[in-house]
Formats: C-alpha cells, sequence, structure tokens
C-alpha cells in the first residue's frame, strides 16, 4: 500500500494511472474504520482498478470543537485494516495540507441542508461539501462509495457533483450493522460498554416504526417514537422524521412519495447516534 501526506505527491503518483485508462475507486473516510467501511472499500476494489482510501478528520464539518477533538484517531490501526483489504493508495494529508488557507466556499444546497441534520449542526454540510470537492479534485476517482447510515450528507454530495458538474459516479452503500443492529459509526467507540448494551434501542424503535407505517399515519409514527424516547431516559432524541428520499422533506400521508424514510438522531452518553429505515 502506498501512502501520502501531499497533494502534490499522490496526483503524481495517480496522473499516470489515469492516463493508462485504470478506474479509480474512492473512499473518504476521518478514520477510526470498523467493518461499515472495509465493506465499502471492498465494493470499490472490486469494481476499480485502483482503491484510494482517504483518511482525514475535516474541522470544517465539525460545529462542536469539543467532537471534534474528541473524535477517535488511530492511524496505525486504521493502516492495518487498510492492508487487509487490500488498499492500494492511502491519502493521509495534515489540516494544513488540505487548507493552506481558511476555506471561505459557500454552498446553497437548499431545502436539503434546512432539515434533519442541517438546522443541528449549523455549517457541517458545506464542510463536509468543501471536504469532498477538494478530495474528489486531488484524487480524480471515476467512483466514490459512500454509506447511506448517513443519508443527508449522501443527497448533500450527489447534490453537490451535480451542482459542480464533477465528473464522478456516486456509488451508495447500504448501512452495515452490528449483530444487534446498531448502526455502524466510529462514535460508538466513545459509548461504555453499559450504554453500548441499551443503544441498539434507536434501531429496535425505527423498527417498530416501519411496522406501525401499516396502521398509522406519518404523525402518528411520529408521535409513537417520541413516546418511545421519553420511556427511555439515558437517551436524548434530538428529531425523528419521516421524510421523502429525494429532497428529505417531512410527509404528511404514505402516498405523498414514492420513497419513504425514517431518520433519527438521539444523543446517549453524550454520544451522537444517527439511524434511518425505508419505510416505502
Amino acid at each position: 500500500m502506498k501512502t501520502f501526506d501531499s497533494i502534490s505527491g499522490i496526483s503524481r503518483f495517480l496522473h499516470p494511472a489515469k492516463k493508462q485508462g485504470k478506474t479509480i475507486g474512492f473512499v473518504a473516510t476521518m478514520g477510526a474504520l470498523h467493518r461499515g467501511h472495509l465493506t465499502l472499500m471492498q465494493k470499490a476494489k472490486n469494481e476499480n482498478d485502483i482503491l484510494v482510501v482517504s483518511v482525514f478528520v475535516n474541522p470544517l464539518q465539525f460545529n462542536n470543537p469539543e467532537d471534534l477533538e474528541k473524535y477517535p484517531r488511530n492511524i496505525e490501526h486504521d493502516r492495518m485494516l487498510l492492508e487487509e483489504v487490500g488498499c492500494d493508495v492511502l491519502f493521509n494529508p495534515g489540516v494544513k495540507e488540505m487548507y493552506p488557507e481558511p476555506g471561505s466556499t459557500q454552498y446553497d444546497f437548499g431545502l436539503l441542508e434546512k432539515v434533519m441534520e442541517g438546522p443541528s449542526r449549523p455549517g457541517h454540510f458545506n464542510g463536509v461539501a468543501v471536504v469532498v470537492k477538494k478530495l474528489f479534485d486531488i484524487i480524480r476517482p471515476d467512483k466514490a462509495y459512500f454509506g447511506e447510515k448517513d443519508f443527508q450528507q449522501l443527497a448533500i454530495i450527489q447534490k453537490l457533483v451535480k451542482m459542480e458538474n464533477l465528473p464522478v459516479q456516486i456509488v451508495p452503500c447500504p448501512i452495515v450493522r452490528e449483530n444487534d443492529g446498531l448502526a455502524m459509526s466510529s462514535r460508538n467507540e466513545r459509548l461504555t460498554a453499559g450504554k453500548r448494551q441499551i443503544a441498539p434501542f434507536v434501531y429496535q424503535t425505527l423498527k417498530e416504526a416501519a411496522k406501525k407505517s401499516s396502521t398509522m399515519t406519518p404523525d402518528e409514527v411520529r408521535l409513537f417514537v417520541r413516546n418511545r424516547f421519553k420511556d427511555e431516559p439515558d437517551f436524548q432524541l434530538e428529531y425523528f422524521e419521516i421524510a421523502d428520499d429525494r429532497e428529505l422533506q417531512p410527509v404528511s400521508n404514505w402516498n405523498e412519495a414514492g420513497g419513504i424514510l425514517g431518520f433519527v438522531a438521539a444523543s446517549l452518553e453524550n454520544v451522537r447516534l444517527i439511524d434511518n429505515m425505508r419505510i416505502i
């Protein structure tokens, strides 16, 4: 596995491969890798000639400095997993390499950024868009792979590609879950053993909500979920929303859109957990 920490270094390495017509599959990460990441990488490796993975904790997408400070980092463990999955190229730049000057680009994603994660994390999606656009410009991948756990982020990136007319295919990948249903996330590492045992409540509640959709209206399902969380004092529910799968706008009836999902964000032991599940 080749490792680069400079933009010029990785660009010089990848340029000849692109000229030879080799395809590049790209997975952007912030490290603290887990099986969910590795699933994306394996798919990328199977579908392309070269697998490139970035490990970069992007400060622009953290609206909470404490969250940035506590974000898990273990590059040596990440390297070991990347070697095991057969990663060809690791891009592991520092903040000054990525942002020699303060980032000033501002994007307007319209309705997509005005719901759920948008109001909860001001500036988050702009920070995601800035770093993803920069990584795409550096790596110039043919395909980039993103997990559906961060469904709203995936929608933002798909819109970014259209807005900027970027020559990359975005490949959505299903949520990877632990055996007890908890959606895999780097943040899960911050849960104590006791809280980790109750964390699957989020997934169980989403499953119940999906079942209730056959007998309840969307508003009734929303109330059901909020009441479930009220009965679990360990959790602080940030939002539960039922929305269409295009612009992620709230729906008032099940016939309102061709695809509808339930979205949830809740804190457990000051660890923010997000998840979603398709209802229709």
